[in-house]
C-alpha cells in the first residue's frame, strides 16, 4: 500500500511559532493556500488515493477538506491521527528550553500532556489497523508535526538526535510504503 502523509496547513501560531498540540486552531490565509496548492499538487501527479483519513483538529480537517474536494472523496477521521498533547506547553513558543528538553525524553509526558511513547502507541496502531485492508492501495492521511515525526518511525529508523531534529512544514507531503499485512 501507498500512503501519502500530509502536514496540515498554516495556522496563526504556526506562523509566530507557537505550540499548537491539541489547541483547535483553524488555517489562516497561507494555510488555505497551502491546502489548495497541496490538492493540486496531487491532482496534477496522478496519485489516485483510494482513502482520506485526517485528525479530528478543524486545521487537519480544513485541509483534509480541501482535499477532498479535489479529491472527490470522504474524509473519514480517526482520533489516532491527533497532535501530541503538549500540557502545559501549548501555546507557548517552540523554542521555550523547557519544551525542548521535554521533546527529548520520549517517554516523559509533557506536565498535563502526553509522552511521544504514547503518540507512538495510538500512531503505530492505526498503521498496523491500515495494513489490515485489502481495499485499498493508496491512502493519504492528514495530521500534524509531531503525530507526522512519530509516524516517520514507523518506515525509517533514527536516532534520537535526528528525532528531535525532523520535521515537516506545513501542508508538506511525505510517501511511504506500507507493507500489507
Amino acid at each position: 500500500m501507498e500512503l501519502f502523509v500530509a502536514r496540515h496547513g498554516e495556522t496563526e501560531w504556526n506562523a509566530v511559532s507557537r505550540l499548537c498540540g491539541r489547541t483547535d486552531l483553524p488555517l489562516n490565509d497561507t494555510g488555505k493556500l497551502q491546502a489548495e496548492t497541496l490538492a493540486k499538487a496531487i491532482v496534477a501527479q496522478g496519485f489516485e488515493i483510494d482513502a482520506l483519513f485526517a485528525s479530528p483538529l478543524l486545521r487537519a480537517q480544513q485541509t483534509a477538506g480541501i482535499v477532498a474536494e479535489h479529491l472527490r472523496l470522504t474524509i473519514q477521521t480517526d482520533e489516532r491521527l491527533i497532535e501530541q498533547n503538549y500540557g502545559d506547553f501549548e501555546g507557548g513558543s517552540t523554542q521555550n528550553p523547557d519544551f525542548l528538553n521535554n521533546k527529548r525524553q520520549f517517554a516523559y509526558r509533557y506536565p498535563n500532556g502526553e509522552s511521544m511513547m504514547q503518540v507512538g502507541f495510538r500512531v503505530y496502531s492505526f498503521l498496523e489497523e491500515l495494513k489490515q485492508r485489502k481495499d485499498l492501495n493508496r491512502v493519504l492521511l492528514v495530521s500534524h508535526g509531531g503525530t507526522c515525526r512519530v509516524l516517520n518511525t514507523y518506515f525509517e529508523d533514527t536516532t534520537n538526535e535526528a528525532f528531535f531534529q525532523w520535521g515537516m512544514q506545513n501542508a508538506d507531503l511525505r510517501r511511504y510504503t506500507l507493507p500489507n499485512a
